[in-house]
């Protein structure tokens, strides 16, 4: 009798997809995301439809489009032809964050958007990137006359001023002004691939934690863990989710690793007192 293989969980395959930073996978890890919600979703069949969107828009260009023409034509095709655009009126949706929803209704938030943009961007030859601006995720494409920043959730291109408009409550909140006043460019730094998948993470975590939906919180937690295992806040989240759930071991496991690696942590003695009241019984 031929030995009987477990086939990979999905939280299994998502570990697999961003294990290395190296050619780090973005489209299919953010797709990926999805299985939670949706556990019959065809992660290939997804990713072929983004590679058909593509060939749509390569069979478009000219022969000879220089950057800018490819820029244009993107842009014209994405937010124009198949009308891609932010979801304005239900923008805390938890479809928005995953990615088969947002191919169906053409509506998302900026991570989301922003992602789908990247892919065909980058696969007509384009040099772009994503940028984790404050409050509102970026894309921008280096060109020759420049650098060109875009808002993926209204197609909207961002000039000096503009971005600085957007800063203000930023900075004001963070006490970034007059001579504490960081340039703009500092904000429109390249975002690594792996910044970028938790970003549309923590947006569902936002969601599932205003909402008090353990289980789904619980899920999305099992991924931050594992994207950023040696980030401890989403450890210590992670417990507090679990003791959310009455599954007081775990969550204890979980708190005292929090506590050993973040010994200077703000909330130390916060944490250290719920973990005294798992371990006295009190949920």
């Amino acid at each position: 009798m031929l030995p009987a293989f477990e086939l990979p969980t999905p939280l299994d395959y998502f570990a697999a997809l961003v294990r290395e930073d190296q050619g780090f996978p973005l489209l299919e890890a953010t797709a990926a995301v999805a299985l939670d919600e949706y556990p019959e979703l065809d992660i290939q069949q997804l990713l072929g439809q983004v590679d058909q969107m593509l060939l749509r828009l390569q069979r478009r260009l000219p022969a000879d489009a220089g950057p800018l023409e490819r820029l244009r034509r993107l842009n014209q095709f994405f937010f124009g032809d198949l009308a891609f655009g932010g979801n304005v009126n239900h923008y805390y949706d938890p479809d928005n964050s995953y990615l088969n929803r947002v191919l169906e209704r053409r509506r998302g938030i900026p991570i989301t958007l922003g992602v789908l943009w990247l892919e065909l961007a980058q696969g007509l030859g384009l040099q772009a990137r994503g940028i984790n601006f404050p409050g509102h995720f970026l894309v921008k494409v280096s060109l020759a006359q420049g650098q060109v920043v875009i808002d993926p959730f209204t197609g909207q291109s961002l000039g000096r001023e503009d971005l600085s408009e957007r800063l203000e409550p930023f900075r004001r909140r963070h006490g970034l002004v007059d001579e504490f006043e960081p340039p703009v460019e500092l904000y429109l730094q390249p975002a690594p691939e792996r910044e970028t998948l938790a970003r549309v993470l923590r947006n569902l975590k936002d969601i599932q934690s205003q909402a008090a939906d353990w289980p789904r919180l619980l899920q999305v937690l099992e991924r931050l863990v594992i994207l950023l295992p040696e980030d401890w806040s989403e450890r210590r989240d992670r417990g507090l989710a679990l003791a959310g759930l009455g599954r007081i071991a775990e969550a204890r496991a979980d708190l005292e690793t929090y506590l050993v690696q973040a010994e200077d942590a703000p909330d130390h003695d916060l944490i250290a007192q719920r973990l005294a009241q798992l371990r006295g019984g009190r949920i």
